[in-house]
């Protein structure tokens, strides 16, 4: 049995970071893990800018609220939900991606938490596990699941390669690069022939 696991931001959603930094005006902020490889180092520079700006929590989820998904996304998911299970894999946070969920159906995610004080000021973050989108189609594995997934950024890399099969989506052309043997889509329909193919096999 399948489960396909797929990242969340720049896959099913615009870059929540890149939306509050145009929104703030903070062009520090449009930093992603497109960018930076070391989640633990860019959420520690992300917080940095909020406090040195006295933002918090309620100024992210304003812009949040606005955010929809790309066109096509939910559709994705509800026409591959009848051939496999799917999970989202996202190191984003559970006070980001409610309203985000609502609007693609309600898939499950697997996310992390922020620790947020009594006037909203983030002060820091708690992550599920360690490297959390391998450990996760591991642990899936592990419990006798065979795992597709999807994603674009650097830390997408190892459910995708760790999976029977993965691809890079709307990825950058340095990623796409670097990981030539991994094959990348621009397009919804092209994804969800790849992984219908998988699962035909």
């Amino acid at each position: 049995m399948f489960i396909t696991c797929f990242d969340l931001e720049g896959v099913l959603v615009p870059e929540i970071w890149i939306a509050f930094a145009d929104a703030a005006g903070i062009p520090e902020l449009r930093k992603t893990t497109r960018d930076e490889p070391d989640y633990d180092k860019l959420m520690n520079y992300r917080l940095d800018i909020l406090r040195k700006h006295n933002l918090g929590l309620k100024e992210i989820q304003k812009t949040i609220s606005t955010i929809d998904p790309f066109p096509g996304a939910k559709e994705f998911l509800d026409e591959l939900r009848p051939l496999t299970q799917v999970i989202i894999i996202s190191d984003t946070f559970t006070q980001f991606a409610e309203p985000l969920m609502k609007k693609l159906g309600w898939p499950t995610i697997f996310c992390n938490s922020l620790e947020v004080e009594d006037d909203g000021t983030i002060s820091g973050f708690k992550m599920r596990v360690e490297n959390s989108k391998y450990s996760t189609v591991k642990a899936l594995q592990s419990i006798g699941f065979e795992t597709i997934a999807s994603g674009d950024s650097y830390n997408d890399l190892g459910m995708i390669k760790a999976s029977k099969a993965g691809f890079l989506f709307r990825s950058t052309d340095q990623i796409k690069a670097d990981n030539p043997e991994i094959p990348a889509y621009d397009e919804y329909s092209d994804l969800f022939a790849a992984i219908k193919n998988v699962l035909e096999a």
